[in-house]
Formats: C-alpha cells, sequence, structure tokens
C-alpha cells in the first residue's frame, strides 16, 4: 500500500515537472517568435549543438557533474526541512580544499591522491555548511540568509587564498599551481574533456536515492521535512537530521567542486564555478527533490547551457534566452502547486 502510493507520487511529481519543461519551451518559443527568429530552428540548433555530437554529448554530462552533485545536497537538505542555498559557496571552499591537497600530494599515486583530495573537499564543504546549522540550532537564525552570506563570504575567501598564500608564483592570474597527472580526473571518452565526475554523479543520485527510501535513516530525514514536531514525538532527533542534511549538503556540493578542480580546470582557478550552486536549486525543484529526477534536471539544464551559445551565433537569439527558460519552470511549477488550492478555495468560497 505505501509502495503504490509512493509511486503515485513520484509519477505525478515527474508529470509535473515535464509539464512545467514543455510549458517554459513554449513560452521561450514566443519570445523567440517575437524576437523574428525560427523557434524551431533555433532549439533544432540548441539541442544539436549539445546532443547532437560525441563532443556535444561529452560537454552536457561535463555540466551535468556539478549541477546534479549540487542539486542533490540540495534536495535532501530540502527534504530533512532545511533551506540550504549555499550549494554555491560550499562548492568553492571543496573546490580550494581539493587542490590544496592535490599539490602537498605530488608524486603520490593516483588513487591515493584523488581519494584524498575528494574526501577533503566534501570535509571542507561539509564543515561550510555546518557554520550554518550552528547558527540555526544555536541561535535560531534563518538558514536562507546565513546561506546566502556565507555564499560571498566563501567565495572572497577563496578569492583571497588564489591571491595571497596559494597563489600560483608563475601567473599572473589568481589560481593554484597546476595539478600533477596523479591529482587529474581520469578521462572516460578519448578526444573530448569527458572526465570520471560522471560516473560519481550518477552513483551519488542512486545512493541518495536509496537512502531516501530504503534506510531508517532516510525515512527520519523524510519525516522530519515533513513535520519536525510530529516527527520529535515520534522519537526521532530532529536536531540531529537537520545537522545530517545541512553537511550532507555541503559534503556534496564540495565533491562538485572538486570534480571541477580535478577534471576540468586541473588547479583552483577564481572563477572556478559560473553559477552552478544557485542553479541546482532549480534543478532540485525541477527534480521534485528526488536524487534520480534531479540527475536527469541537471542534464536537461546542462544540455540548455552548452546549446545557448551556438543558439545565438546561429539563429541570433540571445542565449541569456535559456536563464528565461530556466526561470519559467519554476514560475510554472509553483504554479501547479498553487493553482489548484486556489481552485478550491473559489469554488469553495463560490458553494
Amino acid at each position: 500500500m505505501i509502495e503504490t502510493v509512493r509511486r503515485t507520487l513520484v509519477a505525478r511529481n515527474l508529470l509535473s515537472g515535464i509539464v512545467a519543461v514543455l510549458l517554459a519551451l513554449l513560452a521561450g518559443a514566443l519570445l523567440i517568435l517575437a524576437l523574428g527568429r525560427d523557434p524551431i530552428a533555433a532549439y533544432g540548433a540548441l539541442f544539436s549543438a549539445s546532443l547532437g555530437s560525441t563532443n556535444g554529448l561529452a560537454e552536457t554530462a561535463i555540466r551535468t557533474v556539478p549541477l546534479a552533485l549540487c542539486g542533490i545536497g540540495i534536495a535532501l537538505a530540502f527534504r530533512a526541512g532545511v533551506f540550504n542555498v549555499g550549494a554555491e559557496g560550499q562548492l568553492f571552499i571543496g573546490g580550494i580544499s581539493a587542490a590544496y591537497v592535490g599539490t602537498l600530494l605530488d608524486g603520490q599515486p593516483q588513487l591515493l591522491a584523488l581519494s584524498l583530495m575528494a574526501v577533503a573537499a566534501a570535509v571542507g564543504g561539509a564543515l561550510w555548511s555546518g557554520i550554518a546549522a550552528v547558527l540555526k540550532l544555536r541561535f535560531r537564525s534563518d538558514e536562507l540568509i546565513t546561506t546566502i552570506m556565507l555564499n560571498y563570504i566563501g567565495i572572497f575567501f577563496v578569492g583571497y587564498l588564489l591571491h595571497g598564500p596559494l597563489h600560483d608564483p608563475g601567473s599572473a592570474l589568481a589560481q593554484t599551481v597546476r595539478l600533477g597527472a596523479e591529482a587529474r580526473l581520469p578521462v572516460l571518452v578519448p578526444g573530448t574533456r569527458l572526465h570520471f565526475g560522471i560516473v560519481i554523479a550518477v552513483a551519488a543520485a542512486f545512493i541518495a536515492q536509496l537512502y531516501l527510501w530504503r534506510t531508517v535513516a532516510g525515512f527520519r530525514l523524510r519525516a522530519t521535512g515533513q513535520n519536525p514536531r510530529a516527527a520529535e514525538n515520534a522519537g526521532i532527533n530532529v536536531r540531529r537530521v537537520i545537522v545530517v542534511g545541512f553537511l550532507t549538503c555541503g559534503a556534496l556540493a564540495g565533491l562538485a567542486g572538486f570534480t571541477e578542480v580535478a577534471g576540468v580546470q586541473r588547479r583552483m582557478i577564481e572563477n572556478l564555478s559560473p553559477g552552478y550552486g544557485y542553479t541546482a536549486i532549480i534543478v532540485a525543484l525541477l527534480g521534485q527533490t528526488n536524487p534520480i529526477g534531479v540527475l536527469f534536471a541537471a542534464a536537461l539544464f546542462a544540455a540548455l547551457q552548452v546549446g545557448s551559445t551556438t543558439m545565438e551565433s546561429a539563429v541570433g537569439v540571445p542565449s541569456s534566452l535559456t536563464m528565461i527558460i530556466q526561470a519559467l519552470v519554476v514560475l510554472f511549477l509553483l504554479a501547479q502547486n498553487v493553482m489548484p488550492r486556489f481552485w478550491r478555495k473559489k469554488t469553495g468560497a463560490a458553494a
């Protein structure tokens, strides 16, 4: 019975996400028409660039990795009732932690170096996220505010390190020294940049799915997010679950920083992320806070981002249209939740 209800909810959430995406694409098509361009040609160029070739698929997968890891972390935090929107700062802290450990392990075996870099990134991101947890539990601070502020503090702190103590003396740019070959994630498809991080992201999605729906800890997480007072009366340690929500989100965002440093940039740079941590919030919402759904949502948004430049050069539609489509997805998702209640209230009042 419970399994049937769960599957029904998953199917309903999946349908809700698909409808939101289709409506957003339709609204985007109307905007393209308003610009005097052909929407079919524009979307054709967009998806052909991101999905129509081996290199395009590889670039889409590369962008999927940080979006999926940050999105899964945010989704798990949301499930625990924690509105942690600080994945961007946690990604930067994870990235600098991985780069620092990677430079210390120069010349060590690759498996050892990469493992310790991943651990350092996860711990760094978790500790940064843990600051917001302490502020929430000790001083009842609003995590929406504290995690947003910690984003800026984390990014500027990393900028200070890159301009100062960790700056590559041989470069004029704010970046660390280049990592050795043993500190780089292996490339999966020769001739492309696709690295092992995509395996980490897919594994994280399936592990999170099992954790959420097949373990007692996952049940406690969901119960706390649904109704913390009822969960506490049922004997669940709500404060501990909240801390787990914060730390898990930070660890996964830190891992996203690790994959960018070890798989893409091969060093820590000042502009490591174009806003993956912020986009991941939308990804988590589109995925209905379901880890597998978040993985697919991340792939969709990655495809939009990869193809947007080609769409602009081929058809003349501004690449910023993809940002509008992303925002519209959120609006349509919210509308699907709000409109039924609005109509029930209106019809109830009329009756």
